[in-house]
């Protein structure tokens, strides 16, 4: 099996060292640059499977990098590397497409352990494309989501959360499982990014079903209703 392809993007020599010694060590097959134009350009010329992206770049920042790939096309996961360490951020980092975050300074074996974590769940095969749970279709493999007829827009995050309630229907989920499940680590205890994220998706939703489909049970969770 051929080792994963990481790129790690970052303007500080040092970070950059070691992550790309830490990475390989590991096993992974690395490649790095230090800003956001040679971010694009190695992404158009070998793909990776993931990007290890710094968020503050000396020509552009992490997350319009982030926006300008995904308008391209390219749909591999980004770990953020970031000094910040402010929930508004991270929303900000996830709604453009990025999948992981994680704040300076940080554990080598804590990046490692993220990247895995994230191949994982995106190198697994689906054994069925299209889910369906109520008024709710998910095409997996195209990321197309209707509800009725209606096709919806989803940002990559709200598509996991969508398609993990989806594979859940009629059960409450607790916020603790939704962030274990959905971003794979406890988020430092902020489980406000659920909330958020629930709302975002309710606003997106709502206008097309005969009703509420999201439900909140109080001081239990969250639940996709698909049945009377």
């Amino acid at each position: 099996m051929t080792a994963p392809r990481i790129l790690v993007v970052d303007d500080e020599p040092n970070i950059r060292d070691l992550l790309i010694t830490s990475l390989k060590f590991a096993g992974f097959q690395v490649r790095a640059v230090s800003n956001g134009a040679q971010t694009i350009s190695a992404v158009l010329e070998e793909e990776p499977d993931l990007i290890v992206l710094d968020v503050m770049l000396p020509d552009m920042n992490g997350f319009s990098v982030t926006k300008r790939l995904r308008e391209a096309g390219y749909t591999a996961p980004i770990l953020f590397l970031t000094a910040k360490d402010d929930t508004e951020d991270k929303i900000t980092g996830l709604n453009a497409g990025g999948d992981d975050y994680v704040t300076k300074p940080f554990s080598l074996d804590e990046i490692v352990a993220r990247i895995q974590a994230i191949l994982r769940r995106t190198m697994q095969a689906d054994e069925e494309s299209v889910i369906r749970a109520g008024e709710i279709t998910m095409d997996q493999d195209t990321h197309d989501v209707y509800v009725g007829d209606a096709q919806i827009e989803l940002s990559p995050t709200e598509f996991k959360l969508l398609r993990y309630l989806m594979l859940n229907p009629n059960r409450v989920l607790s916020k603790a499982q939704i962030l274990d499940h959905v971003w794979e680590y406890d988020f430092n205890g902020d489980a406000g990014i659920v909330e958020s994220y629930i709302s975002y998706l309710r606003r997106k939703i709502d206008p097309h079903s005969s009703e509420p489909l999201i439900q909140t049970k109080r001081g239990f969770g969250y639940m996709l209703k698909t049945k009377s």
